[in-house]
């Protein structure tokens, strides 16, 4: 039997996450397969978020680290321009079939770490 517990894993200083600014980008196990995730501040808390469009499976950051629209409103798509609330990852606009899927992120101590689950694991070389 597999154990699931869930895992904190360090990511980032607090300090490096500045709100509606520049994701910070970790390498995850996701369903048995490498992925990126990132983690963004919006309005003072942090989120976590798999890279990739429910639209299409493809990384969405138009250059890197960059997700969040003109108006640092919303977390959108390059490609196709489908659009994300920064807040729950749902679906707002565009040509998305869902919302995003969520990474559990904590922050203390100056510290923001990401957290495992049934389908996300660390990635060990």
């Amino acid at each position: 039997m597999t154990d699931f517990s869930c895992i904190a894993v360090p990511l980032c200083q607090s300090t490096d996450l500045v709100d509606r600014g520049e994701a910070v980008p970790f390498d995850v196990v996701y369903c048995g397969r490498t992925s990126r995730g990132f983690a963004i501040r919006f309005d003072g808390r942090v989120y976590g978020y798999l890279n990739q469009c429910s639209h299409v499976p493809m990384e969405m950051d138009y250059q890197p680290n960059r997700f969040f629209d003109s108006s640092g409103s919303w977390l959108m798509c390059a490609t196709h321009g489908a659009m994300y609330s920064p807040l729950t990852g749902h679906c707002i606009g565009g040509p998305c079939r869902r919302g995003l899927i969520k990474i559990a992120l904590t922050e203390g101590d100056g510290v923001v770490h990401w957290h495992t689950g049934p389908n996300l694991q660390v990635l060990v070389f």
